[in-house]
């Protein structure tokens, strides 16, 4: 079974929960892990690529 590709409104949305989670406080690393993704995608969609 192939890995769907993340819609770009899926991708903004666990960027945003990324953000809010460590506005709460929360270690980026842990806000990142917990959105389910791993840090390298996530630097890579913050990136905007």
């Amino acid at each position: 079974m192939a890995n769907k590709r993340p819609k770009p409104e899926e991708i903004a949305t666990k960027l945003r929960q990324v953000e809010v989670l460590t506005g709460q406080g929360m270690p980026r690393l842990d806000a990142i892990r917990q959105i389910g993704v791993t840090e390298q995608t996530y630097y890579r969609w913050s990136a905007g690529g």
